[in-house]
């Protein structure tokens, strides 16, 4: 198995296998806390070769630079096979969408993505206050 993308977007889709996605980010900017983000997705491409057939599990968690879970665990079952005939791999994309995320602070929280209970990637993000947005990136030029 191998891990093609794993990102956070404004929105993604399954559309018949292909996966559509639309702004992705790392940074999420408030004035103040805590802050509610009304939608976004998490979108994740995964490629499976003939020796990966079988039922898969997965576990999508947010946590916060604790290590808290910021939300319920999303647990998607991977179903793999193959078609007839010589196909090399087949893709499955996973995506999770999310509406009112609360964040009650500033800080970098992670998406923990893993599968079979082997730890796939962490996709990291910032939510932080505008003034410190405008701090770290220095003058304007």
């Amino acid at each position: 198995m191998q891990l093609l993308l794993a990102t956070l977007c404004d929105f993604a889709a399954d559309y018949q296998g292909k996966l559509c996605i639309t702004g992705a980010f790392d940074t999420l900017c408030a004035p103040e806390f805590p802050v509610v983000h009304p939608q976004c997705s998490l979108a994740v491409r995964l490629l499976f070769e003939p020796r990966d057939v079988g039922r898969h599990q997965m576990r999508i968690v947010l946590q916060d630079e604790s290590g808290a879970e910021v939300m319920p665990p999303y647990p998607p079952t991977v179903d793999v096979a193959f078609p007839p005939g010589a196909v090399p791999f087949v893709t499955r994309n996973i995506v999770l969408n999310l509406q009112r995320l609360r964040f009650e602070k500033t800080g970098v929280y992670r998406f923990v993505v893993s599968l079979d209970e082997q730890l796939l990637i962490t996709v990291p993000f910032r939510v932080t206050r505008f003034e410190e947005m405008r701090a770290s990136s220095g003058p304007a030029g």
